[in-house]
């Protein structure tokens, strides 16, 4: 699914218009149907509704979305703001519709003093201020109306943004002048911030309502973002030939764990294997020998000549892929040969956890990483790696976005919405997963994941797109059996044979 800019947002609506075609007002008609169908999904009407309208079009779906909720019996407060004396095309021709409408109990066209009205618990405030054409920050009255809204205990359903929050950078915005909506009614695609966990208190219930705007244009327009789906996902997978054997299926190389951190590299290996590598070494201290043996007999161990912690790189010549980093500590001796180590191979990488870790202390190492090595950093990880403190989570997501074209190498910032960002820009997110695999150990269990698929031969792009899906998918199948509360990362590499077969079949 792709995610469309402001710009492009608007080109969609116009496409739509000229090639369907069909007049603006009657594809305003069109949504406001849609947004007043949602509405009285949640509540009925017993409901007063007050409807805020803005001067533009967001605003002419309000006045719409007002005069449709009064004709199916709903008691409906309508406030137009007209400050500056002019309303959009179709704004004024919804404004003429609502007056003539004799449903509306009450129809205020705020142009100079406004007097607002009380907000109680049982009120529902119908939010169609601004939407996605807003560039700046409200101010003044809007602002403040903004704050009375936000301090009263009444519900907010807003139209396809909460007004005051722009569709991609807020980094800037005036966070106290957006409103905190508790049900967002989106219209045909989500909005980038929608994907952003700093604005996720703005947006409430997020429900994207399909209006038919033109497939055509969402087919051929190209967009620097879009989200993952299960259908994508399927067409990536290499099928499995009947006749296959181990050393067809690749062999793959973890260097993982350090004295009491052997858990890590136990749960990179187990989902590794689950991942359908053919065969899996791990160079791990000796300390961690036992524990290995008997918690993963399946895997191959190599000892490194240190009991305690990776000492030396270690030649990688028999490998198909690379994955380097959860629990290997961060001594200095492990730093040199970290570096030591990537520099050498000439496999697939994936670096996470204490590899990301020792980059971002040794940041001038950032320039001698392989092309197209995998870093698959948490917030304070990627933070780390840039070397400067992220304003919000689109300044990171820029951040990672840049780093990934300069150093030509993929960045999967992970998060709810977990972004891959590819060395030619585009970023792709993530659908899968939940707050339940928010825990220790759960992104050892994707670096195992993605180094199986690098090592059964995937190129980057799809190891990363197809293991951040699957990784999510097991945790979901986990959830609904464990709960997200009692969640563990073992649980999920428990459900990666059940999140493959759904996507197989």
């Amino acid at each position: 699914m792709k995610i469309f800019n402001s710009t492009q947002i608007h080109e969609l609506d116009k496409y739509t218009i000229d090639h369907e075609p069909i007049s603006s007002i009657d594809l305003m008609e069109r949504a406001a149907t849609a947004i007043t169908q949602a509405i009285t999904d949640t509540w009925t009407t017993f409901t007063p509704m007050v409807v805020f309208a803005g001067p533009g079009n967001n605003g002419g779906d309000a006045l719409a979305v007002a005069r449709m909720l009064a004709d199916r019996g709903y008691t409906v407060s309508v406030y137009l703001f007209n400050i500056k004396g002019a309303l959009s095309d179709d704004c004024a021709e919804n404004k003429r519709r609502a007056m003539e409408n004799k449903h509306i109990a009450n129809f205020v066209e705020v142009i100079h003093e406004f007097d607002p009205p009380q907000l109680t618990t049982g009120t529902v405030v119908v939010d169609g201020l601004f939407g996605t054409g807003l560039d700046k920050p409200l101010d003044k009255g809007f602002a403040s109306l903004v704050k009375y809204i936000n301090q009263s205990p009444c519900k907010v359903v807003s139209i396809d943004m909460p007004s005051g929050l722009m569709s991609e950078s807020n980094t800037y915005n005036s966070h106290n002048h957006i409103i905190k909506a508790d049900l967002t009614l989106t219209l045909q695609t989500k909005k980038l911030s929608f994907l952003l966990a700093d604005c996720q208190q703005y947006i409430g219930r997020l429900r994207v309502l399909d209006i038919r705007l033109s497939k055509d244009y969402m087919r051929k327009t190209e967009t620097m973002y879009s989200m993952l789906e299960e259908d994508e996902v399927r067409s990536m997978l290499i099928p499995r030939s009947d006749f296959a054997h181990k050393g067809e299926m690749g062999h793959a190389l973890l260097i993982a764990g350090s004295y009491g951190m052997a858990g890590a590299a136990v749960l990179a290996t187990r989902a590794c294997l689950r991942a359908g590598v053919g065969k899996v070494t791990v160079h791990t201290p000796g300390h961690n020998c036992g524990i290995m043996q008997t918690a993963v007999p399946e895997a191959v161990l190599e000892i490194d000549a240190e009991d305690a912690y990776f000492s030396d790189a270690v030649p990688t010549e028999e490998y198909s892929a690379l994955g380097i980093g959860p629990g290997l500590g961060q001594l200095e001796g492990t730093a040199i040969a970290l570096i030591a180590q990537l520099r050498r191979t000439q496999a697939p990488i994936i670096a996470d956890a204490d590899a990301l870790n020792i980059l971002g202390s040794h940041r001038a190492w950032m320039q001698q990483l392989p092309r197209d090595i995998i870093m698959t950093p948490h917030p304070k990880e990627f933070d780390r790696l840039s070397g400067v403190r992220s304003i919000d989570d689109y300044d990171r997501l820029s951040k990672a976005r840049d780093m990934a074209m300069k150093l030509h190498c993929y960045v999967l910032l992970k998060g709810h919405y977990s972004a891959l960002c590819m060395p030619d820009g585009k970023v792709v997110f993530n659908t899968t997963g939940n707050s339940g695999m928010a825990t220790a150990g759960s992104g050892d269990v994707l670096t195992g994941i993605i180094t199986a698929l690098l090592a059964r031969g995937y190129n980057q792009r799809t190891a990363c797109m197809i293991g951040m899906y699957v990784h999510g998918l097991a945790g979901d199948l986990a959830a609904k059996v464990k709960g997200k509360e009692s969640l563990i990362a073992s649980d999920i590499i428990d459900f990666l044979p059940e999140a493959f077969k759904i996507i197989e079949d």
